[in-house]
């Protein structure tokens, strides 16, 4: 009886295995894909003070898919409008 037990086991180990063999040689290939480095384009403008010309700019840049990063003051009178795209 112990015999047909360890018989039993045998197999199904055996089976168990063959059937991940194929498993691994049918399978897709594990691929590693390396990541692209992102690329970001940069551009600077400069506008005049006044909301109006601001947000006209702010959204002409917006729909054409830049981001707005960051606002500086050039030579303190006219704001420099960084986008990021």
């Amino acid at each position: 009886m112990l015999t047909i037990r360890i018989s039993v086991a045998w197999m199904i180990a055996a089976l168990s295995l063959g059937a991940l063999g194929l498993v691994l040689v049918l399978g897709q290939p594990f691929t590693v894909k390396a990541q692209e480095p992102k690329r970001f384009q940069y551009r600077i403008i400069e506008v005049l003070p006044d909301t109006q010309n601001m947000q006209t700019k702010l959204n002409e840049f917006g729909a054409a898919g830049w981001e707005l990063v960051s606002v500086s003051m050039g030579d303190m009178t006219e704001p420099r409008l960084i986008f990021k795209k």
